[in-house]
């Protein structure tokens, strides 16, 4: 299996918790809260872990949070290489409202990253060994300008690395236009930001995706389509994938795991169909959680083998 590493610029501290009702002013009484890894990459690199494979999950760590951080992904058996951060790892909030059933996300600023501190993380980065996957998801950090961010990229492809970017707005569109990345997940509202039109006709999500491709930008998009499941383009193939109907619990974690299962496949040499369903069954196993919680290998293989028949 081909190496994978997971680059999270903006990791967080997850804490969810239940509370019977919402409403303002007055006490809260929650339950104990319940603490998980978070951050685009961290959470690829779990659902690969927990999907049987292997993934090294880089970031910077600050303060007391990090260190929890750290922790928890040591008890998951995630591989972590860390640089520590002057800025305390920010902590996000999760809610269950037991009586609606609504569920409230309290997402903090990333923890703001210094130049020498990001450098610090682009020297990982280039060491990493040639052919090896990279996957950069999640958010940009107070102090992480754009053109870091598309340096860092441009310089990994240079040494011979395959990057898979999951990101939104200009973070994803910068790295689009350095081009040949190994792919890309938007969902249907980013790409049509990405091809700047709107895509209201039944062809027209296939025929931007396979715009991205012809161009030259990314090799495969996997467009997410929410319950439509996801359609997938590579060069030479065009798959759809629609998912079983599932009770859903919650779809935090749903995205992540998504991209996790495909760069599984994608690091096995996995062809596309497969690839996009392993994907699609991740993310569907991840919606029978509550809160924050990605996807099990159990749930996944059932829904894989569904997506089979």
């Amino acid at each position: 299996m081909v190496p994978v590493f997971t680059l999270t610029l903006a990791p967080s501290l997850d804490s969810a918790t239940v509370t019977p009702q919402i409403y303002p002013e007055g006490k809260l009484r929650c339950t104990a809260p319940v603490f998980e890894p978070g951050g685009g990459g961290i959470n690829v690199a779990r659902a690969i872990s927990h999907l049987g494979g292997n993934a090294t999950a880089l970031f910077p760590a600050g303060g007391a949070t990090g260190e929890h951080l750290t922790a928890l992904l040591a008890e998951e058996n995630v591989s972590v290489d860390t640089i520590s951060s002057q800025d305390w790892t920010r902590q996000n909030l999760h809610v269950h409202v037991e009586a609606s059933g609504e569920q409230y996300r309290f997402v903090m600023p990333g923890a703001h990253l210094s130049q020498e501190e990001f450098r610090q993380l682009e020297e990982k980065v280039l060491a990493i060994e040639s052919g090896s996957l990279l996957v950069v998801s999640g958010s940009l950090p107070p102090g992480v300008e754009l053109a870091d961010f598309t340096q860092l990229i441009a310089r990994a492809q240079q040494n011979g690395l395959r990057c898979i970017i999951d990101s939104s707005g200009e973070a994803l569109a910068a790295a689009l236009d350095i081009g040949g990345i190994e792919l890309v997940k938007p969902n249907q509202k980013e790409l049509a930001a990405l091809v700047g039109r709107d895509l209201t006709q039944p062809d027209d999500v296939r025929q931007a995706a396979q715009e991205l491709v012809r161009s030259g930008k990314a090799k495969r998009v996997v467009v997410s389509l929410g319950p439509q499941g996801a359609l997938g383009v590579d060069e030479t193939d065009c798959v759809q994938v629609v998912p079983p109907p599932v009770k859903s619990q919650s779809t935090v974690g749903a995205g992540d795991s998504m991209v996790g299962a495909m760069t599984l496949k994608l690091a096995q040499h996995a062809p596309l169909l497969e690839m996009v369903r392993y994907g699609v069954a991740a993310g569907s196993a991840a919606t029978l959680n509550q809160g924050t919680r990605l996807c099990s290998q159990e749930n996944t293989e059932k829904i894989y083998q569904y997506l089979q028949s």
